[in-house]
C-alpha cells in the first residue's frame, strides 16, 4: 500500500472546527447504512474539496475510520491544495488508472500521515470520466472501502455544472451539498437539489461554507447564562447587563 504526506493542511479557527465537530457529530445520527457519502456544489471553488477534506480528519480524530476518494476527474486541486506527497513517487496512480484498467485497488488505496485516514487520489484528469464512473469497477471500490471503513466521502465536481456527481450518488447512501455563504441563489440550489433527487440517494443536508463568523453570528445568534463566557472570544456583547431590573426610584 502506498503512503500519502498532507504537507498543507490549511489551519482552521475555533469556531469553524467547532462547525466541522457539529457536521460530524449530526453525520454520525445519519445511522450504520449511511457510510458512502458524496460531498458536491453548485459552483467551482465553494469550498467543498475543504469540507470533506476536513470532514474525514475530524472523524478519524473522533476515532472512525475513513476514506476519501477523490473523484472529481475532470479538474481536481486536491493534490496540489493540500500538497499530497507520496512516500514513492513511482506509485503516483490514482482512480483515474484504476477505473481504466491500468492497475489494481491495493495501488490506489493510500494510508496517510493522519491515523484511521485513507485517501484514493485522482491520479490524471480525464476529459469524459461518465464512462469510468458508471462502471461496476467504481462501485466495487466504493463497497470495498465501505465494508472495511466506517465513512467513506466521494469529493466529486460540482452538480451545477456538470453531471458527474449525480452520477457518482448512484452508488452511494447519502449527500452533502456545500454552498458557498451568500453566493448561491435559492433557484439554483433548487435545481440542484431537484437533480440529485432523481438519482435516489438521500441528501442528508446542506453546508453553508465560508460565513463571516461575526456577522453571521451578530444577525442570528446569542450566549445567554452559562455559555455566557463565550462571549469575549467571540467578541459579542455580555447580556447580563442588560438582563438586571432597573433599580426603583425613591
Amino acid at each position: 500500500m502506498n503512503r500519502l504526506t498532507i504537507t498543507k493542511f490549511p489551519a482552521a479557527s475555533y469556531a469553524v472546527q467547532e462547525a466541522i465537530n457539529t457536521l460530524c457529530t449530526n453525520l454520525s445520527f445519519s445511522g450504520s447504512k449511511v457510510k458512502k457519502i458524496v460531498v458536491t456544489s453548485s459552483h467551482a471553488a465553494e469550498g467543498k474539496s475543504y469540507l470533506t477534506m476536513s470532514i474525514m480528519r475530524t472523524m478519524a480524530k473522533f476515532g472512525k475510520k475513513v476514506a476519501f476518494v477523490d473523484a472529481d476527474l475532470r479538474r481536481s486541486y486536491v493534490a496540489a491544495k493540500f500538497g499530497l506527497c507520496f512516500d514513492d513517487p513511482e506509485q503516483d496512480v490514482g482512480l483515474a488508472h484504476y477505473l481504466a484498467g491500468m492497475t489494481d485497488l491495493d495501488s490506489i488505496i493510500c494510508s496517510t500521515d493522519i491515523e484511521n485516514a485513507w485517501m484514493v487520489p485522482v491520479g490524471r484528469a480525464v476529459s469524459n470520466p461518465l464512462p469510468l464512473l458508471n462502471t461496476e469497477l467504481f462501485r466495487q471500490l466504493l463497497d470495498h472501502l465501505a465494508e472495511n471503513l466506517d465513512y467513506v466521502f466521494v469529493d466529486t465536481p460540482p452538480v451545477g455544472v456538470v453531471i458527474d456527481a449525480a452520477e457518482i450518488a448512484k452508488s452511494c447512501d447519502g449527500i452533502l451539498i456545500a454552498v458557498d455563504y451568500d453566493t448561491v441563489s435559492g433557484r439554483e440550489l433548487a435545481e440542484v437539489k431537484k437533480q440529485l433527487e432523481q438519482t435516489g440517494c438521500p441528501l442528508l443536508g446542506v453546508v453553508l461554507n465560508r460565513v463571516e463568523m461575526d456577522n453571521y453570528m451578530s444577525k442570528k445568534y446569542y450566549y445567554r447564562s452559562r455559555y455566557s463566557h463565550y462571549n469575549d472570544y467571540y467578541g459579542e456583547p455580555h447580556h447580563s447587563e442588560a438582563r438586571k431590573k432597573p433599580k426603583r426610584r425613591k
